[in-house]
């Protein structure tokens, strides 16, 4: 765990919901974890405790290896306040989703500017897919916007 700097710019110094991915440089998905709702009292914070779990809690993955650190890069994507919304109210280049069952229970997520997700109900039906919700359940929708930050990768000339 590291330690949050001092002298924060101030989107770090806000308290926000925030995911980080952590990827191959080929694009595979090696880690994802993020928070909705944000649980510490600064971005950095959030960052720090998702970076940390990403790395080695995401349950699709084994944990990060130190000799695999090399080939990875890193993004974040801040959350705004999610707000309830319908079918309509989607787009999926635009807007993450949440999707969550009647009783509360059970939530998927879905950033957005997914590759591959071109419709709302593709949207809709992986985030329920991954929330253990079945297809023709009730559900509530919520949808928000994301900023992401994303490492750039250096590539020098010899490339």
């Amino acid at each position: 765990m590291i330690a949050v700097p001092d002298n924060l710019p101030e989107l770090l110094g806000q308290r926000a919901g925030c995911f980080v991915s952590i990827k191959t440089h080929a694009g595979e998905l090696r880690g994802c974890i993020g928070t909705v709702e944000p649980e510490k009292d600064t971005l950095a914070e959030e960052v720090i405790l998702n970076a940390i779990g990403a790395a080695t809690r995401d349950p699709r993955f084994a944990p990060v290896r130190e000799d695999e650190l090399p080939d990875l890069r890193y993004s974040v994507d801040v959350l705004s306040q999610p707000e309830s919304a319908k079918l309509d109210d989607l787009d999926p280049k635009v807007y993450g989703v949440i999707v969550e069952d009647k009783t509360g229970s059970r939530r998927g997520l879905l950033l957005p500017s997914l590759k591959g997700i071109e419709t709302a109900a593709q949207q809709i039906e992986i985030a329920s897919r991954k929330a253990g919700i079945r297809p023709g359940d009730e559900i509530m929708l919520w949808r928000f916007r994301s900023k992401r930050f994303a490492e750039q990768r250096q590539v020098s000339l010899d490339e």
